[in-house]
């Protein structure tokens, strides 16, 4: 009979203070360039509250410096902190989804381990920050202020705890999932994997991310692609300019119901689901303001309807454009899947789907060992990926049986 999970209730030191000033910031930076080991970092951003994935709380934690949590409204640079942990191996979970907002403040890792991504790698069904807790060192995170707004000021007490204890086991699970993974064969893939997201540069920003308005599937022609565009952005300055998530500005949906209306004034505009009562007159106005811009533009300024494709088209094109491309795509999917079973990881973290079919429309002219490996280095992926997808795309791409 296997035991209970231990309910993890209160840090090992008790709740640290929060670090607001630029004093005591300085003693956080002294205490952690003294500490030793890894360190484990996390950030709490206010999602779905306020504009934009800005940092509202930092936590740290290291050996010998005990834990941190740093206000990065009160301490908006905290470059210092990221110089004094240079060189030192930074612990995430789902690094991917902090990294961004710690380099807005002056944090940015030479080396990482992901703790997320090493329990994809080992085969974990779960790979939540809580699951992995659980199952593998068998003590119970407290998860529910995961989706509170941080932005609030001062941070409530139970929230300081549970982010406290974000960090509180982050260092003991890294050194688990490390052996786990060294136990598995696997060491060496993760820390090519770390090393890559480590020194991935800057997402560069998304162009025309109005298209990802949730519901845009239904907007088929460009006048209401273009209502779609003026809303959207329209919306972004104002949510912007409030500091407040766009979506409580105006939800997704009332601006696809908008744009499939195409409203000719207020009135009709205010019968729309979205745009009822409780939008005042003036609102209610600049919304209609973006509607008539839209309506406006000449038909060469219009948007058109799918985003320029810069890579192949969408697979379900296939069979009609090039069925050669569509056989050899399913093959080495079906390649993928089975290698990626064998070795318990997700196909995804195997090799990315994008780079298959990149390769599988347009393969080398002459497709051998080398000239797969070449290509899929050139797409990015690790020297490990390379090495064990390449013999079964090869055979994928040849044609031949496995």
């Amino acid at each position: 009979m296997t035991e209970a999970p231990t309910p993890l209730l209160e840090p090992r030191e008790g709740i640290p203070p929060v670090v607001a000033d630029e004093a005591a910031l300085a003693e956080v930076v002294a205490a952690f360039a003294a500490g030793s080991g890894p360190v484990a970092v996390d950030a709490e951003r206010a999602s779905g509250y306020r504009y934009g994935q800005r940092a509202y709380l930092v936590q740290l934690r290291r050996e010998g410096a005990g834990t941190a949590l740093i206000d990065p409204v009160g301490c908006p640079d905290l470059s210092a902190l990221g110089e004094a942990l240079s060189g030192v191996e930074w612990v995430l979970h789902a690094a991917t989804q902090d990294l961004p907002c710690l380099r807005e403040i002056g944090m940015l890792p030479t080396r990482l381990f992901d703790t997320e991504l090493a329990g994809r790698l080992a085969g974990f069904p779960r790979v939540g920050l809580g699951a992995m807790v659980e199952n593998v060192l068998g003590f119970v995170l407290e998860k529910g202020h995961s989706a509170v707004d941080w932005s609030t000021r001062p941070l409530p007490e139970p929230w300081l705890r549970y982010a406290a204890l974000d960090v509180e086991l982050l260092v003991d699970l890294r050194d688990a999932l490390e052996k786990e993974l060294d136990r598995q064969g696997k060491l060496e893939w993760a820390l090519q994997e770390f090393d890559a997201i480590a020194s991935a540069p800057p997402a560069e920003p998304r162009k025309e991310p109005w298209r990802r308005t949730s519901g845009m599937h239904k907007v088929r022609r460009r006048r209401q692609l273009a209502v779609v565009r003026e809303l959207w952005e329209t919306r972004d300055r104002i949510a912007q300019r409030r500091d407040v998530s766009p979506g409580k500005v105006l939800p997704d949906a009332a601006i696809v119901e908008a744009a499939l209306a195409v409203p000719g004034n207020v009135h009709a505009l205010a019968a729309l689901t979205g745009f009822g009562h409780r939008t005042g007159r003036r609102q209610l106005e600049q919304w209609q303001a973006a509607v008539d811009r839209a309506k406006a533009l000449p038909e060469s300024e219009l948007p058109q309807p799918g985003q320029p494709v810069t890579g192949p088209p969408p697979p379900r094109a296939w069979a009609d454009k090039d069925p050669s491309a569509a056989a050899r795509l399913s093959a080495a999917r079906a390649a993928v899947t089975t290698l990626a079973e064998q070795l318990s990881m997700p196909q995804e973290n195997l090799i990315s789907p994008d780079t298959v079919r990149r390769l599988c429309w347009q393969p080398p002219a002459a497709v051998d060992a080398g000239s797969v490996s070449t290509a899929l280095a050139g797409y990015g992926a690790r020297p490990w990926q390379v090495e064990l997808v390449t013999p079964v795309l090869v055979t994928a791409l040849s044609g031949k049986d496995a």
